[in-house]
């Protein structure tokens, strides 16, 4: 595979700064994080996003596109990453999700096992905005008492997620992307509405 896009401009500095930002986000549910590394990723493929990639994508990792992302991503993703693509949601170890709207439930994807609940898959999910849907609480580790938050996502969701979390400690953990800002969704997080 073959792309004319770079990576990183400062390699070190940029994956360093985003792993602590995207462990920052799931230690802390809820809050919005800002990633700062430059890069120029394909079309499609928001900043942030690609940032994350580069940074927990590599040789070891399965990854799952949902259909519809342009054949540049995938490109830029195994160039820069060496990772394995893979075409069923129940084989990754990551899934990329360009649309939330046609996304497979979260069931679809591996939940991890009795004995090895980690090896189940997390989500990148792109969202126009992490506001402007429809409101919930969030409750559990990492939150002092309750968050309060409105990331862009289809109806259904958050039913789909109270099955998830009930389903701990197996369960998807989920990073929701706008252009350059994280939120963090691990399955330890309860979600009730207002």
């Amino acid at each position: 595979m073959i792309t004319t896009l770079p990576g990183f401009k400062d390699t070190v500095h940029d994956a360093q700064h985003t792993f602590r930002t995207v462990l920052d986000a799931l230690a802390r549910p809820g809050r919005v994080d800002t990633l700062t590394a430059v890069l120029s990723p394909p079309q499609g493929l928001m900043p942030a996003c690609a940032a994350t990639c580069l940074t927990l994508l590599d040789l070891e990792t399965r990854v799952w596109l949902q259909p519809g992302w342009d054949a540049a991503v995938a490109n830029w993703l195994v160039f820069h990453t060496g990772c394995r693509l893979v075409s069923h949601p129940q084989q990754a170890t990551f899934a990329l999700i360009w649309n939330p709207d046609s996304m497979p439930d979260l069931v679809a994807f591996h939940q991890g096992t009795a004995e090895y609940p980690e090896l189940s898959t997390t989500l990148f999910l792109q969202l126009e905005h992490l506001h402007g849907g429809v409101t919930v609480d969030l409750t559990g580790p990492g939150i002092l008492e309750s968050r309060s938050i409105s990331p862009l996502l289809p109806s259904g969701f958050w039913e789909q997620w109270r099955t998830n979390h009930a389903a701990y400690p197996l369960g998807v953990d989920v990073l929701l992307f706008s252009q350059d800002s994280v939120m963090g969704l691990p399955r330890t997080v309860k979600v009730s509405s207002q």
